[in-house]
């Protein structure tokens, strides 16, 4: 059932949801892993002392000039295209993006990368290699990899998924397995392509036999997929689209009734098995929101209604090109995801000329399914200078940190860092690409959460961050 405007208009009055309109940050951080970014704090200088706001302190430069850390961090190189290489032989495909860990046997943690190489193999020096019973479509030059790390260092690796294309991001599932999404949808004949891309696949980093003969979830849609994420409780999945002219959109996937999440059960799911459905937004007044763009001040909160997709597979005309310009809201460069706090939290990566509401360089926003609202937690305003170490933009994929609040990765102009935000509200540096300007990717946790992994997106390498994390006080 729908959340009518007027239940959204009582509601916002009761739960004082209706006073972040205004921007007020204090009466935000009293909400659970509530984000508001307003300001960034002054971090203490390079003095050995203690920093005064969040965060580790500034970041020193890399002798070895790949990754600036604060004082008492380190990290090590896990793999590293072109010079580390699979159980195969085979070198260790490029442009690493979207990541998630898992638990292992014995200390063991197992990664499953995506990398985002789009169109036919022949353009990529390191393509994912087509491993036999692996591969969904020969002639494309993503996939994924999957990771064993140990803790004495060593490594191994191995194929999990080839012959996709551009898998960007995607979300690791309740169950323990990873869906990798393609953010690109060529049909078979275009771009060399022998068969039809712009889907959501399961991989299993438990079990290779799991993952032969890959299947597209089409259930979830065919379109330039950015990440995914799973209600546990509900099994509705959310799903980011990066996309313009016109803008993307998120997505919820209702699961038909009867249907219960588990290994391999989506794959098994038939094409059009449930509904996949477009976000409506509309403000406190029951004002139609045609662009989150619009929204100006942290804590602005939108009621959500959610409208179907008439043609999920795209036969004849894009999905996001199936609605009027008032059926739906849409959203320019719609990024990373992550479930925690019993919700969804989306990036926005930025918004300029194609977006109608006011420019920004980054949205995070923060879906309540048991509302059905949205709620921007962090806006970061333009950057005026990129090139300046000390401001942040175009944040894509995030994670929730188990030491409180995002951690984010940045894909702006200029210098790229990681950079976290607490919960309320300040942001401050984790890392800075100290190698050339790509863009950070695959932000994520060990299981145990000692380990911050990330990637240099360009030419392909996964580090892993060590120090002394601390919780970051409710205070800043």
């Amino acid at each position: 059932m729908p959340l009518t405007r007027r239940e959204f208009t009582r509601q916002t009055a009761f739960t004082g949801a209706g006073v972040a309109l205004t921007g007020v940050v204090g009466a935000l951080a009293t909400a659970p892993g509530a984000l508001a970014a307003e300001d960034t704090v002054e971090i203490a200088g390079n003095d050995g002392h203690a920093p005064k706001g969040p965060g580790y302190g500034p970041l020193l430069p890399d002798p070895e000039g790949v990754l600036a850390l604060p004082a008492g961090f380190s990290y090590r190189v896990i793999t590293h295209s072109g010079i580390t290489k699979l159980e195969s032989g085979e070198f260790t495909p490029s442009n690493h993006d979207g990541t998630a860990t898992f638990e292992g046997p014995r200390g063991v943690t197992l990664l499953v990368v995506n990398h985002e190489l789009k169109g036919a193999r022949g353009g990529w020096k390191y393509p994912v290699p087509l491993t036999e019973n692996l591969v969904y479509d020969p002639a494309a030059a993503g996939g994924c990899t999957v990771v064993e790390t140990h803790r004495d260092g060593r490594s191994a690796q191995w194929v999990g998924i080839a012959g996709t294309s551009t898998n960007c991001a995607g979300g690791r599932t309740s169950w323990g397995t990873w869906l990798t999404c393609e953010e690109n949808s060529d049909r078979a004949g275009e771009n060399g392509m022998t068969k039809d891309h712009g889907y959501v696949f399961e991989v299993d980093p438990y079990d290779r036999r799991a993952n032969r003969d890959p299947k597209p979830i089409k259930a979830l849609g065919r379109y330039d997929h950015e990440a995914v994420v799973i209600d546990p409780r509900r099994g509705h999945a959310y799903l980011t689209e990066d996309a313009s002219g016109p803008n993307g959109l998120l997505f919820r996937w209702v699961p038909p009734h009867g249907f219960k999440h588990g290994r391999g059960q989506l794959r098994r799911l038939a094409d059009d098995a449930g509904v996949l459905q477009a976000t409506r937004c509309y403000d406190s007044g029951g004002r139609f929101v045609d662009d989150l763009s619009r929204a100006t001040r942290i804590g602005t909160v939108y009621g959500v209604d959610w409208v179907d997709v008439p043609d999920r597979d795209a036969t004849n005309i894009d999905v996001r090109e199936q609605f009027g310009e008032k059926d739906i809201t849409r959203a320019r460069k719609l990024e990373g995801m992550w479930w925690a706090d019993g919700g969804a939290y989306v990036v926005s990566s930025y918004a300029r000329d194609e977006s109608p509401g006011k420019p920004h360089d980054g949205q995070v926003w923060f879906y309540d399914p048991r509302r059905r609202t949205l709620t921007l937690k962090v806006l970061l305003g333009v950057n005026a200078d990129p090139d300046k170490d000390g401001a942040y933009d175009g944040p894509d994929n995030i994670t929730v940190s188990p030491y409180g609040g995002l951690v984010i990765a940045e894909d702006g102009e200029g210098i790229q860092h990681l950079f976290g935000a607490t919960e309320r509200g300040r942001t401050y540096p984790i890392a800075r690409n100290d190698l050339n300007g790509s863009e950070f990717t695959g932000v994520v946790f060990s299981p145990d959460g000692r380990m911050l992994y990330a990637n240099i997106q360009t030419p392909g390498i996964m580090l892993a961050i060590t120090g002394p994390w601390k919780r970051q006080s409710h205070r800043h």
